[in-house]
Protein backbone atom coordinates (compact mmCIF):
# COMPACT_ATOMS: atom_id res chain seq x y z
CA UNK A 1 0.00 0.00 0.00
CA UNK A 2 2.76 2.35 0.05
CA UNK A 3 3.37 4.79 -2.74
CA UNK A 4 -0.50 5.09 -2.91
CA UNK A 5 -3.07 8.01 -1.52
CA UNK A 6 -6.01 6.68 -0.28
CA UNK A 7 -9.75 8.45 -1.66
CA UNK A 8 -11.36 7.14 1.11
CA UNK A 9 -8.72 5.49 4.24
CA UNK A 10 -11.79 5.32 6.92
CA UNK A 11 -12.41 2.20 5.16
CA UNK A 12 -9.14 0.74 6.65
CA UNK A 13 -10.94 1.03 10.27
CA UNK A 14 -13.24 -2.26 8.95
CA UNK A 15 -9.64 -4.04 9.60
CA UNK A 16 -10.62 -3.97 13.19
CA UNK A 17 -12.89 -6.92 12.23
CA UNK A 18 -9.85 -9.18 11.82
CA UNK A 19 -8.99 -9.34 15.41
CA UNK A 20 -11.81 -10.90 16.88
CA UNK A 21 -12.12 -13.43 13.56
CA UNK A 22 -8.16 -14.09 14.32
CA UNK A 23 -9.54 -14.68 17.76
CA UNK A 24 -12.27 -16.78 16.91
CA UNK A 25 -10.19 -19.21 14.66
CA UNK A 26 -7.69 -19.66 17.75
CA UNK A 27 -10.47 -21.03 19.87
CA UNK A 28 -12.05 -22.84 17.68
CA UNK A 29 -8.90 -24.84 16.47
CA UNK A 30 -8.58 -25.63 19.97
CA UNK A 31 -11.94 -27.39 20.36
CA UNK A 32 -11.60 -28.74 17.18
CA UNK A 33 -9.63 -32.15 18.24
CA UNK A 34 -10.21 -34.84 19.21
CA UNK A 35 -8.45 -36.43 22.13
CA UNK A 36 -7.17 -39.80 22.68
CA UNK A 37 -6.31 -41.52 26.23
CA UNK A 38 -3.11 -43.66 26.11
CA UNK A 39 -1.30 -45.12 29.01
CA UNK A 40 2.02 -44.42 27.25
CA UNK A 41 3.28 -42.30 24.66
CA UNK A 42 6.78 -44.33 24.94
CA UNK A 43 5.85 -46.16 21.27
CA UNK A 44 5.22 -42.40 19.17
CA UNK A 45 8.51 -40.97 20.28
CA UNK A 46 10.71 -40.42 17.31
CA UNK A 47 7.66 -40.19 15.02
CA UNK A 48 7.74 -36.91 13.28
CA UNK A 49 4.85 -35.57 12.05
CA UNK A 50 4.16 -34.29 8.03
CA UNK A 51 4.25 -31.11 7.27
CA UNK A 52 0.88 -31.26 5.77
CA UNK A 53 -0.42 -30.95 9.57
CA UNK A 54 0.12 -26.99 8.77
CA UNK A 55 -1.88 -26.69 5.55
CA UNK A 56 -5.07 -26.41 7.42
CA UNK A 57 -4.32 -22.81 8.10
CA UNK A 58 -3.81 -21.92 4.82
CA UNK A 59 -7.60 -21.36 4.00
CA UNK A 60 -7.72 -18.82 6.94
CA UNK A 61 -5.10 -16.99 6.09
CA UNK A 62 -6.44 -16.75 2.49
CA UNK A 63 -9.41 -15.54 3.76
CA UNK A 64 -7.65 -13.21 5.95
CA UNK A 65 -5.34 -11.36 2.96
CA UNK A 66 -9.07 -11.55 0.65
CA UNK A 67 -10.20 -9.56 3.15
CA UNK A 68 -7.17 -6.82 3.45
CA UNK A 69 -7.28 -6.78 -0.42
CA UNK A 70 -10.60 -5.82 -0.71
CA UNK A 71 -10.73 -3.18 2.24
CA UNK A 72 -7.63 -1.91 0.26
CA UNK A 73 -9.85 -1.89 -2.65
CA UNK A 74 -12.97 0.24 -0.66
CA UNK A 75 -10.53 2.60 0.41
CA UNK A 76 -9.50 3.94 -3.37
CA UNK A 77 -5.79 3.39 -4.11
CA UNK A 78 -4.44 6.39 -6.02
CA UNK A 79 -1.48 6.57 -7.94
CA UNK A 80 -0.55 10.36 -8.77
CA UNK A 81 1.94 11.99 -11.12
CA UNK A 82 2.38 15.81 -9.96
CA UNK A 83 5.04 18.24 -12.10
CA UNK A 84 5.28 21.56 -10.23
CA UNK A 85 6.46 24.43 -12.58
CA UNK A 86 7.85 27.67 -10.72
CA UNK A 87 7.86 30.75 -12.57
CA UNK A 88 9.23 33.37 -10.56
CA UNK A 89 9.41 37.12 -11.12
CA UNK A 90 12.16 38.78 -9.11
CA UNK A 91 12.72 42.19 -8.30
CA UNK A 92 15.75 43.57 -9.00
CA UNK A 93 17.15 45.88 -6.41
CA UNK A 94 19.81 48.64 -6.25
CA UNK A 95 20.82 49.74 -2.47
CA UNK A 96 22.03 53.01 -2.67
CA UNK A 97 24.25 53.82 0.26
CA UNK A 98 25.32 57.13 1.81
CA UNK A 99 28.83 56.58 3.13
CA UNK A 100 29.99 60.26 3.96
CA UNK A 101 31.35 61.12 7.14
CA UNK A 102 28.17 62.49 8.44
CA UNK A 103 27.35 58.90 8.41
CA UNK A 104 29.07 58.27 11.79
CA UNK A 105 26.77 60.54 13.39
CA UNK A 106 25.74 58.63 17.07
CA UNK A 107 22.49 58.93 16.61
CA UNK A 108 21.66 55.74 15.82
CA UNK A 109 23.60 52.76 17.47
CA UNK A 110 26.72 52.37 16.94
CA UNK A 111 26.10 55.09 14.52
CA UNK A 112 23.76 56.22 11.44
CA UNK A 113 26.47 53.72 8.93
CA UNK A 114 26.66 50.53 11.03
CA UNK A 115 23.14 50.78 11.30
CA UNK A 116 22.25 50.70 8.13
CA UNK A 117 24.44 48.07 6.96
CA UNK A 118 22.93 45.73 9.71
CA UNK A 119 19.19 46.28 8.27
CA UNK A 120 20.24 46.49 4.65
CA UNK A 121 22.01 42.46 5.39
CA UNK A 122 18.74 41.40 6.92
CA UNK A 123 16.98 42.78 4.26
CA UNK A 124 19.00 40.77 1.93
CA UNK A 125 18.91 37.66 3.21
CA UNK A 126 15.21 37.67 3.21
CA UNK A 127 14.79 37.71 -0.43
CA UNK A 128 16.49 35.03 -1.95
CA UNK A 129 14.63 35.86 -5.57
CA UNK A 130 15.82 38.90 -5.77
CA UNK A 131 18.88 39.81 -7.85
CA UNK A 132 20.40 42.79 -5.42
CA UNK A 133 23.12 45.21 -5.98
CA UNK A 134 24.72 47.81 -4.32
CA UNK A 135 25.84 51.21 -4.84
CA UNK A 136 27.65 53.50 -2.48
CA UNK A 137 28.18 57.50 -2.42
CA UNK A 138 29.97 60.25 -1.13
CA UNK A 139 31.69 63.00 -2.64
CA UNK A 140 31.66 60.52 -5.85
CA UNK A 141 29.61 57.39 -6.61
CA UNK A 142 30.43 53.63 -7.20
CA UNK A 143 29.10 50.25 -7.70
CA UNK A 144 30.54 48.09 -4.45
CA UNK A 145 28.29 45.32 -6.02
CA UNK A 146 26.49 44.81 -9.22
CA UNK A 147 23.23 43.04 -9.25
CA UNK A 148 23.52 39.19 -7.80
CA UNK A 149 21.32 37.14 -7.06
CA UNK A 150 25.03 35.56 -4.87
CA UNK A 151 23.33 36.69 -1.16
CA UNK A 152 26.79 35.57 0.27
CA UNK A 153 28.70 38.10 -1.76
CA UNK A 154 26.89 40.55 -1.80
CA UNK A 155 26.85 40.43 1.95
CA UNK A 156 30.67 40.68 2.41
CA UNK A 157 31.26 43.22 0.03
CA UNK A 158 28.64 45.02 2.19
CA UNK A 159 30.02 44.46 5.28
CA UNK A 160 33.28 45.70 3.69
CA UNK A 161 31.43 49.35 3.25
CA UNK A 162 33.22 52.04 5.51
CA UNK A 163 32.84 55.88 5.68
CA UNK A 164 35.63 57.31 4.42
CA UNK A 165 36.24 54.65 1.27
CA UNK A 166 35.05 57.62 -1.14
CA UNK A 167 36.98 60.97 -0.70
CA UNK A 168 34.66 63.82 1.20
CA UNK A 169 36.95 64.20 3.87
CA UNK A 170 37.46 67.82 3.21
CA UNK A 171 33.79 68.26 1.96
CA UNK A 172 32.89 67.12 6.14
CA UNK A 173 35.61 69.53 7.54
CA UNK A 174 33.86 72.85 5.52
CA UNK A 175 30.99 71.89 6.57
CA UNK A 176 31.70 71.44 10.42
CA UNK A 177 33.53 75.02 9.91
CA UNK A 178 30.20 76.41 8.97
CA UNK A 179 28.24 75.19 12.26
CA UNK A 180 30.96 76.03 14.16
CA UNK A 181 31.19 79.78 12.44
CA UNK A 182 27.35 79.95 12.71
CA UNK A 183 27.55 81.32 9.35
CA UNK A 184 25.76 78.35 6.97
CA UNK A 185 23.75 79.89 3.71
CA UNK A 186 20.62 77.94 4.23
CA UNK A 187 20.10 77.82 0.21
CA UNK A 188 23.94 75.89 0.46
CA UNK A 189 23.21 73.72 2.52
CA UNK A 190 19.76 72.82 0.62
CA UNK A 191 22.16 72.75 -2.57
CA UNK A 192 24.45 70.14 -0.54
CA UNK A 193 21.60 67.85 0.15
CA UNK A 194 20.12 68.05 -3.56
CA UNK A 195 23.93 66.77 -4.94
CA UNK A 196 23.80 63.72 -2.48
CA UNK A 197 20.50 62.44 -4.80
CA UNK A 198 21.92 63.51 -7.28
CA UNK A 199 24.85 60.97 -7.26
CA UNK A 200 23.65 57.90 -5.56
CA UNK A 201 20.60 57.84 -7.76
CA UNK A 202 21.93 58.09 -10.89
CA UNK A 203 24.48 55.53 -10.28
CA UNK A 204 21.78 53.14 -9.11
CA UNK A 205 19.29 54.10 -12.30
CA UNK A 206 22.43 53.03 -14.91
CA UNK A 207 22.71 49.70 -12.79
CA UNK A 208 19.05 49.02 -13.31
CA UNK A 209 17.89 50.45 -16.69
CA UNK A 210 19.45 47.82 -18.55
CA UNK A 211 18.55 44.82 -16.14
CA UNK A 212 15.61 42.45 -17.63
CA UNK A 213 13.94 42.17 -14.11
CA UNK A 214 10.05 43.28 -14.95
CA UNK A 215 10.58 45.20 -11.42
CA UNK A 216 13.23 47.63 -10.74
CA UNK A 217 13.67 49.27 -7.05
CA UNK A 218 15.95 51.84 -5.97
CA UNK A 219 16.05 52.49 -2.14
CA UNK A 220 18.12 55.27 -1.48
CA UNK A 221 19.65 55.99 2.16
CA UNK A 222 21.14 59.12 3.15
CA UNK A 223 21.34 61.69 5.73
CA UNK A 224 21.46 64.10 3.61
CA UNK A 225 24.47 65.78 3.86
CA UNK A 226 26.99 66.21 1.11
CA UNK A 227 28.17 69.00 -1.38
CA UNK A 228 29.04 67.77 -4.95
CA UNK A 229 27.07 66.22 -7.91
CA UNK A 230 26.01 67.09 -11.67
CA UNK A 231 22.63 65.98 -12.17
CA UNK A 232 19.56 67.73 -10.69
CA UNK A 233 17.66 65.03 -8.14
CA UNK A 234 14.25 65.79 -10.34
CA UNK A 235 16.23 64.81 -13.47
CA UNK A 236 17.81 61.64 -12.09
CA UNK A 237 13.65 60.66 -10.66
CA UNK A 238 12.30 61.53 -14.17
CA UNK A 239 15.19 59.34 -15.50
CA UNK A 240 14.23 56.76 -13.33
CA UNK A 241 10.19 57.30 -14.10
CA UNK A 242 11.38 56.50 -18.13
CA UNK A 243 13.15 53.56 -17.01
CA UNK A 244 9.81 52.06 -14.67
CA UNK A 245 12.07 52.43 -11.76
CA UNK A 246 10.34 53.02 -8.56
CA UNK A 247 13.05 54.98 -5.55
CA UNK A 248 12.28 54.63 -2.17
CA UNK A 249 14.03 57.32 -0.39
CA UNK A 250 14.92 57.10 3.31
CA UNK A 251 16.21 60.13 5.51
CA UNK A 252 18.56 59.02 8.09
CA UNK A 253 18.54 61.20 11.34
CA UNK A 254 17.10 62.64 14.36
CA UNK A 255 14.76 65.64 14.82
CA UNK A 256 17.21 67.95 15.99
CA UNK A 257 20.55 67.86 16.91
CA UNK A 258 22.80 64.44 16.69
CA UNK A 259 26.69 64.00 18.62
CA UNK A 260 29.56 63.57 15.45
CA UNK A 261 32.44 62.45 16.25
CA UNK A 262 34.86 65.12 15.11
CA UNK A 263 38.80 65.28 15.56
CA UNK A 264 40.60 67.45 18.13
CA UNK A 265 43.99 68.15 19.48
CA UNK A 266 42.41 66.13 22.65
CA UNK A 267 41.37 63.36 20.34
CA UNK A 268 38.00 62.15 18.71
CA UNK A 269 35.03 64.08 20.49
CA UNK A 270 31.58 63.81 20.64
CA UNK A 271 29.31 67.60 19.34
CA UNK A 272 26.24 67.87 18.91
CA UNK A 273 25.35 69.33 15.29
CA UNK A 274 22.08 70.08 13.60
CA UNK A 275 20.56 67.38 11.37
CA UNK A 276 19.27 69.39 8.30
CA UNK A 277 17.54 66.81 5.55
CA UNK A 278 15.50 68.55 3.22
CA UNK A 279 12.50 65.75 2.96
CA UNK A 280 11.04 67.72 0.51
CA UNK A 281 13.24 66.87 -2.52
CA UNK A 282 13.22 63.29 -0.90
CA UNK A 283 9.39 63.41 -1.03
CA UNK A 284 9.82 64.47 -4.51
CA UNK A 285 11.92 61.93 -5.54
CA UNK A 286 9.75 59.29 -4.50
CA UNK A 287 6.20 60.30 -5.97
CA UNK A 288 8.10 61.24 -9.57
CA UNK A 289 9.08 57.28 -9.33
CA UNK A 290 6.15 56.07 -7.61
CA UNK A 291 7.98 55.10 -4.58
CA UNK A 292 7.38 56.38 -1.37
CA UNK A 293 9.76 58.72 1.71
CA UNK A 294 10.39 57.53 4.91
CA UNK A 295 12.19 59.24 7.66
CA UNK A 296 13.99 57.00 9.68
CA UNK A 297 15.16 58.59 13.43
CA UNK A 298 16.62 55.40 15.14
CA UNK A 299 17.69 51.97 14.98
CA UNK A 300 13.97 50.47 15.35
CA UNK A 301 12.24 52.84 13.29
CA UNK A 302 14.82 52.05 10.54
CA UNK A 303 14.40 48.44 10.43
CA UNK A 304 10.38 49.03 10.47
CA UNK A 305 11.07 50.97 7.43
CA UNK A 306 12.82 48.25 5.52
CA UNK A 307 10.21 45.58 6.64
CA UNK A 308 7.42 47.80 4.83
CA UNK A 309 9.38 48.19 2.09
CA UNK A 310 9.69 44.58 1.76
CA UNK A 311 6.08 44.40 2.04
CA UNK A 312 5.84 46.44 -0.61
CA UNK A 313 8.17 44.72 -3.10
CA UNK A 314 7.46 41.14 -2.74
CA UNK A 315 8.70 38.97 -5.75
CA UNK A 316 5.95 37.23 -7.42
CA UNK A 317 6.07 33.41 -7.82
CA UNK A 318 3.27 31.82 -9.84
CA UNK A 319 3.50 27.93 -9.31
CA UNK A 320 1.27 25.63 -11.94
CA UNK A 321 0.33 22.33 -10.37
CA UNK A 322 -0.64 19.83 -12.52
CA UNK A 323 -1.58 16.07 -10.97
CA UNK A 324 -3.41 13.41 -13.05
CA UNK A 325 -4.26 10.97 -10.60
CA UNK A 326 -5.39 7.11 -11.25
CA UNK A 327 -7.38 4.49 -9.76
CA UNK A 328 -5.55 1.26 -8.25
CA UNK A 329 -8.25 -0.10 -6.53
CA UNK A 330 -9.17 -2.81 -9.47
CA UNK A 331 -5.56 -4.35 -9.08
CA UNK A 332 -6.48 -5.07 -4.91
CA UNK A 333 -10.01 -6.04 -5.42
CA UNK A 334 -8.75 -8.66 -8.12
CA UNK A 335 -6.35 -10.04 -6.30
CA UNK A 336 -8.48 -10.08 -3.74
CA UNK A 337 -11.36 -12.21 -5.30
CA UNK A 338 -8.67 -14.41 -6.65
CA UNK A 339 -7.81 -15.52 -3.23
CA UNK A 340 -11.53 -16.11 -2.40
CA UNK A 341 -11.99 -18.65 -5.68
CA UNK A 342 -8.01 -19.83 -4.31
CA UNK A 343 -9.07 -20.62 -0.91
CA UNK A 344 -12.94 -22.36 -2.26
CA UNK A 345 -11.03 -24.36 -4.85
CA UNK A 346 -8.45 -25.51 -2.13
CA UNK A 347 -11.97 -26.21 0.69
CA UNK A 348 -12.80 -28.45 -1.51
CA UNK A 349 -10.06 -30.50 -3.16
CA UNK A 350 -6.85 -30.74 -1.95
CA UNK A 351 -7.45 -28.94 1.59
CA UNK A 352 -10.81 -30.89 1.77
CA UNK A 353 -11.66 -31.85 5.50
CA UNK A 354 -13.83 -34.97 6.54
CA UNK A 355 -15.91 -35.01 8.88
Amino acid sequence: MFGFEFANPKYFLLLILLVPMIVWYILKEKKSHADLQFSSLQAFKGIKHSGRIWWRHVLFVLELLAIILLVTALARPQSSNSWQTYTSEGIDIALALDVSTSMLARDFTPDRLEAAKEVATKFILERPQDKIGLVVFAGESFTQCPLTTDQAVLVNLLREVKSGMIQDENMKMDFIKRIKKEAINMAGLINDILMISRLGLANAVNRLKDSPGKSKVVILLTDGINNQGAIAPVTAAELAKAFGIRVYTIGVGTYGEAPYPVPTPFGVQLQNMPVEIDEGVLQQIANVTGGKYFRATDNDKLQQIYSEIDQLEKSKIEVKHFSKKNEQYFIFGLLGMCLLIAQAVLKYTLLRKIP
